[in-house]
């Protein structure tokens, strides 16, 4: 199977892939089709199929199906059909936002900085708690800008704008009071039932593997492997920490790690040493994923 993956994919790939993933969700709720939230439904699966381009756009798969068969599994085993509508706008302004700073054209990635900024501050609106996109965001543009001082006056103008768009709304339809969930820096709720996350230690365990090959192989790297993998390490990080300060249970986070995880572990499978390691790799990631929404499905 990893042999068949492992071909290279074509323009007609994406398209198929979000056909599929789409047919299988719809299928696999159809018993309890209620359940299938139609907004939340459309939101996500706008940001999963962004999510599909976001591949070419990082480019360090070497464009095979493995990368775009792994994020598909991913989006099956964590999607649970009644997605909050938070992380599902995080989903598909998260692939914005990806999009628009890793674009190939150097005038479009400066000129969408402001845009950026308000993307950011519609993402905190819907879901403050991920508010580290917004130091991944400051991070990129530190390495990335000629003009630092500049580029995060623009990215905070573009907040700015959302922001007083959004109180101005408030203001008019008298909304006067003050929510606490917009001040996320309190109550802090990590994961306490770890049981059913047994299930993709597995997975975890190869993502931290692969990192970890990755610098110790780092001085093998090409500088552009070098900075697009520390882009996407930086973005994992962001999510994660959204996940280890407020996931609680709601395990519908993991979704945020579908795209840099998928990246990360086709990578680590593409060059492992041996061929029956990268066939057993990709099964055990395969098996744990389903284990995970079994578990969950059936509410073991």
């Amino acid at each position: 199977m990893f042999r068949l993956l492992s071909k290279e994919s074509n323009i007609f790939s994406i398209p198929i892939y979000i056909v599929i993933l789409l047919l299988i969700v719809i299928g696999f709720n159809f018993l309890d089709f209620n359940s299938l939230d139609i907004i939340s439904a459309v939101i996500t699966f706008a940001g999963v199929a962004l999510g599909y381009f976001c591949f070419n756009a990082i480019s360090l798969n070497y464009q095979t199906h493995l990368p775009l068969f792994l994020y598909t599994v991913f989006i099956f085993a964590l999607y649970p059909g009644d997605l909050d509508i938070g992380i599902a706008v995080s989903l598909f302004t998260n692939s914005i936002i990806i999009l628009l700073l890793t674009d190939n054209d150097l005038a479009v990635r400066k000129n969408a900085i402001i845009l950026v900024g308000a993307i950011l501050a519609l993402n905190f609106i819907f879901l403050p708690t991920t508010w580290p996109m917004f130091i991944f965001v400051i991070f990129h543009l530190i390495g990335t800008s000629d003009r630092v001082g500049l580029h995060i006056f623009k990215l905070l103008f573009g907040i700015l704008l959302v922001a007083i768009s959004y109180f101005s709304i408030a203001l008019f339809l008298g909304m006067n009071s003050w929510n606490e969930v917009y001040f996320p820096f309190q109550n802090f709720e990590p994961s306490k039932n770890i049981k059913q996350l047994l299930w993709l230690l597995p997975v975890a365990l190869m993502l931290i593997h692969s990192v970890i090959d990755h610098f110790r192989n780092f001085n093998k790297k090409s500088p552009t492997s070098k900075f697009k993998y520390t882009f996407l390490l930086i973005y994992l990080f962001a999510q994660l920490a959204t996940i280890f300060f407020y996931m609680g249970n709601v395990y519908e986070y993991l979704l945020l790690l579908a795209l840099p995880a998928s990246i990360i572990l086709s990578r680590m499978l593409r060059f492992l040493p041996k061929y029956w390691m990268k066939e057993a790799g990709l099964w055990v990631i395969i098996i744990s994923l389903i284990l995970f929404k079994m578990t969950n499905y059936l509410q073991f």
